[in-house]
């Protein structure tokens, strides 16, 4: 079936990339400086909003799946889910991670340990038990509140209200009283162009390196810029094929194979690995956070201004906002008939549950390759960067290029799934009418794939870890506003409908 292209929308979008990719690559060192001082303002100025949205989102999911509210479900009749939960859960999964989640669960915790926070000792034992904590919590139950509240937000009105567009603004619709596409409607969508646009940029900037980093390692070949191309350009042609297969013989074929790879690679790091060491630590990590979890969300560092708050949960905070509305509309195309408690239970426990893992083992490995004194992780992340460290940490494993050879498959497969998925909802909020069960068509979904190569290769180019967090930042802003919008409509539609 041919649908109408949005060619507002459509254009909008390509003009962004356009806009923001020329300036960089023509003016790359004052581009990154530019950059750097944005985020120093805003992180400064507005990173308090990150904070209470976790919070505020957080707490309306946890009312409305426990409530009466939780047994509604997402359908205009009495349908059933049209995927298994498995396939459900990998499927969400792998499009809200992507190989971001491969990039920093070996070694974020390298980074506190080194600048800890709460004004702890660098290289202390306290240090080292909140390093192998932060990145479950940055991972964990807040940070897919940022991704389940616009699912929730946009599919209600989708499946129950049957409003015939997969957008952003569907999740506002309720205050544009039934009218189509007005000019606020747009600027919503707009937003979320931006958003993703930006997040899919960050994600790829930092997988791209890592990939090119496995492969360097095992063929030879200098890991340079010349390379990290090479790789998006695979990632591309993946993921393009993928998203023209569509979503039951793409994306979910995809996401299957992934979860099956990445949970066999676990395992063996696990039982290969120093398994107890593991699993002490992994259970000593669960119960920190469970203890501070308030703590942890609302910690300001408002006395020591150590600067640790700006530059971890902020970023992290701000890179789920420019995700979420891209996920929220990914995951409420695959759960119609599915109950609200459901999605929300199901999102919050899968997607934290699942990210943990890989923190446990991949980054509590690295971590005990640090203090035993078997590799200085630190010293080669502080040297030779994030990638080389990556590399390093695996290549202590037995079989190791084989190892590394896996990881870098399984990093290009998640960076496949995101995005074929990121391209499935820009070509579905660039189409006039998107009814439940219908996809964008073929040639539009393929030339997002392309399409959102552009904006990582500028940013690669331009170079810095900072950069990246920086247009994560900037394109998440204005989302914090949209969310209260979604929240407010939600409830309020809620309670009209079911008292």
């Amino acid at each position: 079936m041919k649908h109408e292209v949005d060619w507002p929308s459509f254009s909008a979008a390509v003009a962004i990339i356009t806009l923001v990719s020329i300036p960089l690559v023509l003016f790359p060192e004052s581009g990154g400086k530019v950059l750097a001082e944005l985020y120093g303002f805003i992180s400064s100025k507005f990173g308090f909003l990150y904070l209470i949205a976790g919070m505020a989102a957080l707490i309306l999911l946890l009312w409305l799946a426990l409530g009466r509210y939780g047994k509604i479900r997402l359908a205009a009749g009495d349908e059933q889910p049209e995927f298994g939960d498995f396939s459900w859960a990998a499927m969400l999964f792998c499009a809200g991670v992507g190989a971001g989640l491969m990039y920093w669960a070996p070694i974020e915790w390298a980074y506190y340990i080194e600048a800890p926070p709460y004004g702890l000792e660098a290289g202390s034992t306290a240090a080292a038990e909140w390093a192998a904590t932060y990145g479950i919590f940055h991972w964990g139950p807040t940070a897919w509140a940022f991704y389940c509240l616009p699912t929730i937000a946009i599919a209600y009105p989708y499946y129950v209200k049957k409003v015939p567009f997969l957008r952003l603004s569907t999740g506002c619709h309720y205050f544009f009283s039934g009218e189509e596409e007005t000019r606020a409607e747009r600027l919503i969508d707009w937003l979320f162009m931006i958003g993703l646009l930006g997040g899919a940029g960050t994600s790829l900037g930092f997988s791209t390196p890592m990939i090119a980093a496995c492969i360097a390692r095992i063929t030879g070949w200098e890991a340079d810029f010349g390379l990290e191309f090479a790789v998006v350009l695979v990632s591309v042609a993946l993921f393009a094929t993928s998203v023209w297969f569509g979503l039951k013989k793409g994306i979910k074929r995809l996401s299957d194979i992934n979860m099956w790879l990445a949970l066999m690679l676990l395992a063996f790091v696990l039982l290969v690995g120093p398994t107890i060491f593991l699993l002490k630590t992994s259970v000593n990590s669960l119960g920190l956070m469970m203890q501070n979890f308030i703590k942890m969300n609302s910690w300001t560092d408002a006395f020591t201004d150590s600067g640790f708050v700006e530059n971890w949960t902020i970023f992290y905070w701000a890179w789920w906002i420019a995700y979420g509305p891209f996920v929220g509309m990914f995951v409420t195309r695959i759960s119609r008939g599915r109950s609200i408690r459901q999605v929300i239970l199901g999102m919050l426990g899968y997607g934290s549950l699942g990210a943990a893992v890989f923190y446990m083992i991949l980054g509590n490995y690295g971590l005990h390759l640090e203090t035993t004194g078997t590799l200085a992780v630190t010293s080669v992340l502080a040297n030779d960067g994030g990638p080389a460290a990556i590399v390093a940490i695996l290549g202590q494993l037995p079989f190791a290029a084989a190892v590394i050879a896996v990881f870098a498959v399984i990093a290009l497969i998640f960076s496949a799934t995101t995005y074929d998925s990121a391209s499935y909802i820009l070509a579905s909020c660039a189409t006039r009418r998107l009814r439940a069960g219908e996809d964008p068509d073929r040639w539009h979904r393929v030339f997002w794939a392309m399409a959102l190569a552009v904006l990582p290769l500028t940013l690669m180019f331009v170079g810095g870890l900072k950069t990246l967090q920086t247009v994560t930042l900037i394109v998440s802003l204005p989302l914090i506003f949209v969310g209260v919008l979604m929240a407010v409509a939600l409830v309020r539609q809620l309670r009209a409908d079911h008292g």
